[in-house]
């Protein structure tokens, strides 16, 4: 099971309220919960007093899928280093068994099996997968064929040799409301055949990992390791979302999982059932969130938008004209939120495709238009960030000490030590106060200063002075922070970061 580390742990608040009446002229609005407006002692009818029929029906189509993979590990010689060998490897690589457990449930009478590509994928690098078994509720097991898989959705179609075997169709997840039952079936640890029920907790809800999919159900009900690829029923008993990620600082349950939307999950599940591959769109920009203190810096509206700290050369919205430092706020006719952001909108939409980007460039707003490109695989996405080199630059000035930062200008020599490009101005950060917003905010040794953002207008900085001027026209025109555009090894991003009284 796939942890979603990157939310933030949330504190869920709830409480007791008096009800005082009062007397209130016709027609004015009421309280949510008046008296009489939410019957909730009874169930609603169709609501089950247990889950247990509906759960006899729904079970069988569950199913247990376990994996068989080889791992090649190599072997060293304990007293390599001893006798002068340095600790290098000795002998022939050596080739372990592995396995994995998850859930997953059929969707045809001839076979079909939905479940996460995390499930069926290789655990470690160097892996292979040679045998995938899917085990039925009633203790039949197949070997399973892989059909198709998509990284990015993290789902999977495999097919096992049957006929007349117990399925289960989608429902539709998108008029699923917070507060919903739901009931989740799969094989936590191992354990087969496991319900648990809860409620919807959140829908669409974003985790923060990017992408077309970042959308999820959030429901209470208990999803543990193993539970992953398991359905997720309304009391229809329909198919509403797919469990696939849990959060939880323990490992363990805490009332906190997700589950892919059956509504985003089924258009991937049909291509990968006529062995399509999936296709996304793609913008070629580095994004970041407009945080409230970003906002204020860069003068711009708090809440909607995506900033752009990176555009790759070639790609769309280089193409486009697309710059650093813009801030995209709707794409299409549709608004760019926390709920549905930039990186979801673009990767929903084909490559090819001619969209108008409504973006806030120097406090004014202007609409360009993009013809998108092919998202490249997640493998070539992913890139490697080295550490820092340590070494620091003479000459360094304290001119940026009332934000916890000591500079220097950057030249060739040090451009080549900090992986930056030395054709452009900037300032190397060669001292940082760890106490300070800056060091918390996670600028580092090594990164470059390229630009201070004051509203509209964003400026170069070449010299310690300049910085030293920028943050006393920010304390000047009564701000607390100042916001900078940092690199570190290329890569861009703006900081707000506050300054000392």
């Amino acid at each position: 099971m796939r942890y979603a580390y990157a939310l933030a742990t949330a504190l869920l608040l709830s409480g007791t309220a008096a009800t005082l009446t009062l007397h209130q002229p016709a027609g004015a609005q009421t309280a949510q919960n008046e008296p009489g407006a939410i019957q909730a002692s009874v169930p609603r009818p169709g609501a089950p007093m247990s889950f247990a029929d509906m759960v006899a029906k729904l079970q069988p189509a569950v199913v247990n899928i376990s994996t068989t993979q080889r791992v090649q590990v190599q072997q060293t010689n304990p007293f390599a280093e001893m006798f002068g060998f340095g600790g290098r490897s000795q002998g022939a690589p050596q080739t372990r068994k592995a396995e994995s457990l998850g859930s997953g449930f059929l969707i045809s009478a001839d076979g079909y099996v939905v479940t996460n590509n995390h499930v069926v994928a290789a655990g470690a690098r160097g892996a292979v997968v040679e045998s995938i078994t899917v085990t039925l509720a009633d203790g039949r097991e197949f070997k399973a064929k892989l059909i198709g898989r998509d990284a990015q959705s993290d789902l999977a179609v495999l097919k096992i040799e049957g006929s007349n075997l117990p399925f289960v169709r989608f429902g539709d997840s998108a008029h699923t409301r917070v507060g919903d039952w739901v009931v989740a079936i799969g094989n936590p640890f191992g354990l087969g055949g496991t319900v648990t029920a809860g409620i919807v907790s959140a829908v669409h809800r974003v985790t923060g990992q990017g992408g077309a999919y970042d959308r999820f159900i959030q429901t209470d009900a208990s999803i543990n390791r193993g539970n992953s690829g398991g359905p997720m029923f309304d009391l229809n008993g329909n198919v509403i979302g797919i469990n696939s990620q849990i959060y939880s600082p323990t490992g363990g349950n805490v009332g906190i999982g997700f589950a892919i939307p059956a509504e985003e999950a089924k258009p991937v599940i049909d291509q990968l059932m006529k062995g399509q591959s999936i296709e996304r769109g793609y913008l070629g920009v580095g994004m970041q969130d407009l945080t409230d203190d970003l906002a204020e810096g860069l003068g711009v509206p708090a809440g909607r938008g995506t900033l752009i700290r990176q555009v790759e050369p070639n790609e769309a919205a280089a193409k486009a004209g697309i710059r650093t430092g813009d801030v995209i706020v709707k794409v299409g006719d549709k608004d760019v939120t926390p709920d549905q952001t930039l990186s979801y909108l673009i990767a929903n939409l084909k490559p090819g495709s001619r969209v108008p980007l409504e973006l806030i460039r120097d406090g004014k707003r202007q609409t360009v238009n993009v013809t998108l490109g092919k998202r490249p695989p997640e493998e070539q996405l992913a890139q490697f960030d080295p550490n820092d080199e340590n070494s620091t630059p003479p000459e360094s000035s304290s001119a940026g000490a009332s934000i916890g930062l000591a500079v220097t200008p950057l030249n060739p020599r040090i451009a080549r030590t900090v992986g930056a490009d030395p054709d452009r101005p900037g300032l190397v950060v060669v001292e940082i106060d760890p106490s300070s917003d800056a060091a918390g905010k996670g600028v580092r040794t090594g990164d470059v200063i390229r630009e201070v953002a004051r509203g509209a207008t964003r400026t170069p900085v070449t010299s310690a002075d300049d910085l030293a001027k920028a943050i006393a026209a920010s304390k000047s025109a009564g701000k607390s922070s100042i916001v900078l555009f940092v690199e570190t090894r290329g890569a861009g991003r703006f900081v707000s970061i506050e300054i000392a009284s």
